[in-house]
């Protein structure tokens, strides 16, 4: 994955896509604590994960957000879409998005669906197979963008022109 250092000036917006409790049993009783899993994106390709355990909802919150902030990649946007199809496997999940027509609009659900409206997609079509545990489905929708390529980067890395790319 490609990470990227995103200036302060960067206005990062904070989704929540799950929190959920955890209970620990001891001899003294049941402790309760909390973790969360929290999408950061500035909506024009930039896009981070995080997941914060405390014992309160908010310090969950802020340590999900604070951590998502730290593993911030950039992902190709083009047009409102994403530039080719993928598919991608990370754990029990298994994601699917593909690239749709202007208008076609956000057809995904879920975590996933957090994950594409954070990096700014607004046409695209996303499925996901297998397990729908959000941990996971995170992590594949955004293995599955930070993998993606645009044929500006394509003919950069063949150093080629942009019509062999196409034409080649």
């Amino acid at each position: 994955m490609n990470k990227v250092k995103v200036n302060s000036d960067v206005e990062l917006k904070d989704r929540l896509v799950a929190i959920n409790r955890v209970t620990k049993v001891t001899k003294g009783g049941r402790t309760f604590t909390f973790a969360a899993i929290v999408v950061v994106g500035d909506g024009k390709g930039v896009i981070g994960y995080g997941l914060g355990k405390a014992g309160e909802v908010t310090a969950a919150i802020q340590k999900a957000t604070d951590s998502a902030k730290k593993n911030l990649v950039k992902v190709p946007v083009l047009n409102g879409t994403v530039p080719h199809e993928m598919e991608v496997r990370f754990g029990g999940a298994v994601v699917l998005i593909k690239p749709a027509a202007a208008g076609t609009g956000l057809k995904a659900g879920g975590a996933m669906r957090a994950v594409l409206e954070s990096v700014g997609i607004k046409d695209v079509i996303a499925k996901s197979k297998g397990s729908s545990n959000p941990h996971n489905l995170v992590k594949a929708t955004i293995a599955a963008l930070s993998q993606m390529r645009d044929a500006y980067s394509v003919a950069g890395e063949r150093g080629i022109s942009m019509d062999k790319v196409f034409n080649g």
